[in-house]
């Protein structure tokens, strides 16, 4: 497996997103995009080509702020990703960002966005990396200590609230880089990119210099096993 090639801000993510939807547009009149998970809000900027979104989301009261607030979305669909009905061979393009880690058996997921996606259609999964230091350290905690650190850490105000991460999270296998690539050699899909991302160690003052210190320390008392550089992976795979 090559080294991991790491985003260097928020905005070169973003730029290499909305560039490889753009792209998909010269194949088609009008995309046809899948928001898997669409949470409460579209996050790129896709200004310059037509496209349709249909959003999917289990959690009803984020989908409905969706609707009615920003209404951005074509069709929105109340479901789960492991069981809902949606015609194959149907989309352009997925987004699926910061949902599988909080599924179980997202395998299953995986496998209908195989099936939904049109032949040379691209999947965009964002993931928590499960074998990072902070992919490990959320896997070993309590789920209230989650929304501890969201609200008082982080100082968000709604977090745990109906509507409002944070989420239960599993952080099953497939939910890491090996579970990745090993999917997609079963699958046939082609990883077109591969990146790594460590916004998380951005910033400065006494709790950032903590955290990159216990991150560091974690990573090397696991003898290379856990991954500090980064927390979260972002994909962008094509389906044969």
């Amino acid at each position: 497996m090559t080294k991991l090639k790491l985003f260097k801000t928020r905005a070169h993510e973003s730029e290499l997103l909305e560039t490889s939807i753009k792209r998909k547009a010269a194949d088609a009149s009008a995309l046809r995009i899948l928001e898997a998970g669409c949470g409460r809000k579209w996050p790129l900027n896709l200004g310059g080509i037509e496209y349709t979104i249909t959003g999917v989301d289990l959690d009803k009261d984020a989908l409905e702020f969706r609707k009615t607030k920003i209404r951005d979305l074509d069709e929105t669909i109340l479901g789960d990703l492991r069981s809902v009905e949606l015609d194959e061979n149907s989309y352009d393009v997925i987004y699926n960002s910061f949902v599988l880690e909080h599924v179980r058996d997202a395998d299953r997921v995986l496998d209908n966005f195989i099936k939904w996606l049109k032949s040379g259609g691209i999947l965009i999964l964002r993931i928590p990396d499960r074998n990072s230091v902070y992919g490990f350290a959320t896997r070993m905690t309590p789920f209230w200590f989650h929304v501890f650190y969201k609200k008082y850490i982080q100082g968000i105000s709604n977090a745990g609230q109906p509507g409002f991460d944070p989420y239960p999270t599993y952080h099953e296998e497939v939910v890491s880089r090996n579970g990745i690539h090993d999917f997609c050699m079963r699958h046939q899909c082609r990883i077109k990119e591969e990146y790594g991302q460590g916004y998380y160690l951005d910033g400065k003052g006494i709790l950032h210099t903590l955290i990159r210190a216990f991150v560091m320390t974690a990573a090397l008392l696991s003898f290379g096993k856990l991954q500090w550089k980064h927390n979260n992976l972002t994909y962008i795979l094509e389906k044969a």
